[in-house]
């Protein structure tokens, strides 16, 4: 009799669990709660989907934010090399892009989503739709024995794999469901927060350039005295605040406990140093020294930006470059250097990319992804407390704990990590 598995989630980590599973020869049924599987995967990466990140493996843990280690095993066995194996074999071509980012040649997230489906199906798979799991059932001896679905029935199973997300973008169906389930079996929940999201901020200024982006600028992020993040690239204005692949970047490393002492500091021209910076304003005011100076600036900001700096500066915009004094030169560069951006709190899980916290990892084996605490129970993907930065690593954690949870659960009497 084959060992039988229900996998509740069927997202990138409980797709990929059940292909592993249903390969190793077991009865696999995945439970989803919506009315299509990946629901997810098709607005990732702007509906792209970037599926992974083609790194070396020392790059891939030093862009996971929490937890790396806990990893090791999963991703040694299951890396962005086998994962791109795994898709082409599927007939999903894959081309790598800017910052060793992975996507789709059709650029369509659906691609994704149809390679795993089919691989489900040649696998004998079965996918229940709209059926959503709401407990786990547990034997005499506290092992699991079965799941037990919200329109009441009971599913007999030999292991359990918990895959349905973490809470962002609730609207395709991550709602917490399995950390309540988790919890409700007496699992350590670390408390949640989004991360990879937009800050909202105090400053008028920046809801009044909404739309403006910014390159090649540096973003720090400071937690009273404590800075958190510093990093350069790219940013964008919004109606509330900031956003961008570098505001994402810094909201990882935000400590929730701390939030209201969160600050940012923008700097316009990272590649001037304080003295060059003087120079460069120096030899530019010279070359217009008969201008004003709210019209002397256009080689250095966007046409949009230079009214916020010039009122900022408390430099009168009228004032002729040829007579700005020494020291508000210097408080200008300052400025430019340093401007400072007050954070008010983080968007909600709606904007979030990923959820922060989840399932404790120390009630986790991280050789198998089996519960510590119920035999024969299993978790995989974004309910774990592991997250990434942008650029396909967080879908690499789904991947790879997804396909380390159906092989073990597949082969559950075998102790410890598994050769590859």
């Amino acid at each position: 009799m084959k060992k039988r598995i229900a996998i509740v989630g069927a997202g990138a980590a409980g797709m990929m669990a059940a292909c592993a599973a249903a390969k190793a020869g077991c009865q696999v049924t995945v439970y989803e709660k919506n009315e299509k599987p990946g629901k997810k995967i098709y607005i990732t990466g702007k509906g792209r989907c970037n599926l992974t990140n083609a790194c070396e493996r020392t790059d891939f843990f030093e862009n996971v934010v929490r937890n790396p280690r806990f990893l090791y095993s999963a991703f040694f066995r299951f890396d962005n090399r086998s994962v791109m194996d795994f898709f082409e074999a599927q007939g999903c071509r894959l081309k790598v892009e800017r910052g060793n980012r992975v996507f789709p040649v059709s650029d369509h997230a659906s691609d994704v989503t149809r390679a795993l489906v089919d691989a489900m199906q040649k696998a004998g798979v079965l996918l229940q739709t709209r059926c959503e799991g709401r407990r786990i059932l547990q034997d005499a001896d506290g092992a699991v024995c079965g799941l037990e679905l919200s329109d009441g029935r009971k599913i007999e199973a030999d292991a359990v794999i918990l895959a349905t997300g973490g809470l962002s973008y609730p609207s395709t169906g991550s709602t917490g469901d399995g950390l309540k389930m988790a919890g409700k079996l007496g699992h350590e929940i670390v408390s949640c927060s989004p991360a990879l999201a937009p800050f909202e901020t105090q400053q008028d200024w920046c809801r009044q350039l909404q739309g403006l982006t910014l390159k090649n600028v540096e973003l720090s992020l400071m937690q009273g005295k404590k800075e958190r993040y510093r990093g350069r690239g790219e940013m964008l204005f919004t109606h509330f605040g900031v956003s961008g692949p570098l505001v994402l970047t810094a909201s990882s490393y935000l400590d929730g406990a701390g939030q209201k002492t969160a600050a940012l500091s923008l700097n316009l021209k990272p590649a001037l140093n304080r003295e060059q910076l003087d120079r460069r304003l120096l030899r530019d005011f010279e070359e217009q020294k008969n201008r004003r100076f709210k019209n002397a600036l256009g080689g250095l900001f966007p046409a949009r930006l230079i009214p916020v700096m010039t009122a900022l500066s408390g430099i009168d915009p009228e004032t002729k470059v040829n007579e700005i004094t020494r020291q508000q030169r210097l408080n200008f560069v300052s400025l430019i250097r340093e401007l400072p951006i007050t954070v008010t709190g983080i968007r909600g899980f709606a904007e979030a990319i990923i959820t922060r916290g989840g399932v404790s990892v120390r009630e986790v084996n991280p050789s198998t992804m089996e519960s510590r605490r119920v035999k024969g129970l299993y978790f995989a993907g974004e309910l774990l407390d592991v997250d990434a930065l942008t650029g396909g690593f967080n879908l690499q954690i789904a991947w790879s704990t997804g396909r380390l949870a159906g092989e073990s659960a597949a082969d559950a009497n075998k102790e410890g990590e598994k050769k590859p």
